[in-house]
């Protein structure tokens, strides 16, 4: 019983995301929860993936209805209203402890709509589910302003599923069809297509990462909190797909140690192997950030190529303000088909 009971306290840590909206921190056990102005050169960030709609740049994240801040020049941020407003009755009853508090999106753009995946979750069990809404437009100024909540895409129910329905990110392959990857700690990293509707999906997920070792794999052993990874979100650069995913735990302020690793693949399906060529479903993944003298638990990341500029998103956890969690935004440049994160002087 005390295993299963640190077994699940260490999943809801790992999970407990630390705003609850764009304006608000709320800490963990070694940042006092309190609220404080929102800071526009420095928000406060869990989760983030971005996207660029008519002259600016959007962020969407972990938050009450999703957070939303936008820029012009990513340096200067404003925060902007949330877009699940209100939030889905579906979920609510879907997922019981779903009050509006939601995880971790993905923001994809098919045709003339934008679509943003979220997650909805309990702590510490696999009753999640992800769902998608869509706009024609990310300006909030605009008349075509308006989301449409479409519903469920996937759902993770104990004892039925392996896997945990959270943390969505979409990506297009290079004939043109949309993969869902999802994931979180119990079998890891999940792949599945889906229909050009962005909706259905086709067939059942599949694994593609785990921190399981190939032994444990094929006897069946281990727990949730043996498989330390989540966060997954794949790119598409010169004939490769590149996976890049978040092991260890976050949300622990000062403590966190979640770093972001990355393995890549000729096929969307994978296999995915690193530059040791070890498969990422058997425990494998090459170290891309990790902590610093200044930041812990550099995770939860997204990768995107702005007009020829590559760009590392991520929340880190910066030791000088008692473990916040931060925007971490960072240029990457590409060696031997490899990404390399360049910091900067003030790391």
């Amino acid at each position: 019983m005390k295993r299963l009971i640190r077994t699940l306290s260490m999943i809801a840590l790992m999970t407990f995301p630390a705003i609850s909206t764009a304006f608000e921190t709320t800490a963990n056990d070694s940042v006092p929860a309190h609220r404080h102005r929102f800071n526009a050169e420095y928000p406060d960030m869990h989760d983030p993936v971005m996207a660029f709609d008519n002259g600016r740049y959007y962020i969407f994240s972990t938050g009450f209805g999703i957070g939303l801040i936008s820029s012009a020049d990513m340096k200067t941020w404003r925060p902007e209203k949330s877009p699940l407003d209100p939030i889905p009755e579906w979920a609510q009853k879907i997922v019981p402890a779903y009050k509006g508090h939601t995880w971790a999106p993905d923001i994809i753009k098919m045709g003339d709509r934008w679509y943003l995946y979220y997650s909805c979750s309990t702590f510490g069990k696999n009753i999640s589910a992800i769902g998608v809404a869509v706009n024609r437009t990310l300006d909030p100024t605009s008349p075509d302003y308006r989301w449409e909540d479409l519903g469920m895409v996937v759902r993770s129910v104990p004892g039925v599923t392996d896997w945990n329905a959270i943390d969505p990110n979409v990506i297009i392959d290079s004939e043109g069809n949309p993969w869902l990857t999802f994931g979180s700690f119990w079998d890891g990293i999940q792949l599945v297509r889906l229909e050009k509707d962005m909706k259905t999906t086709v067939g059942e997920p599949v694994t593609i990462a785990r921190r399981k070792t190939a032994d444990t794999v094929e006897h069946g052993g281990g727990e949730a909190n043996d498989n330390a990874i989540e966060a997954p979100f794949i790119i598409f650069r010169d004939g490769w797909y590149y996976l890049f995913a978040s092991h260890d735990y976050c949300c622990r302020g000062k403590d966190s140690d979640y770093k972001t690793v990355v393995g890549r693949s000729r096929d969307v399906q994978g296999p995915y192997l690193d530059k040791e060529g070890k498969d990422m479903a058997l425990g494998g993944g090459s170290l891309l950030a990790t902590g610093n003298d200044r930041y812990s638990g550099v995770g939860h990341c997204c990768v995107y190529d702005f007009d020829g500029k590559w760009i590392f998103g991520a929340h880190a956890y910066d030791k000088t303000l008692r473990g916040a969690s931060k925007l971490y935004l960072r240029p990457i440049r590409w060696e031997n088909d490899w990404p390399v994160i360049e910091d900067r002087p003030e790391n």
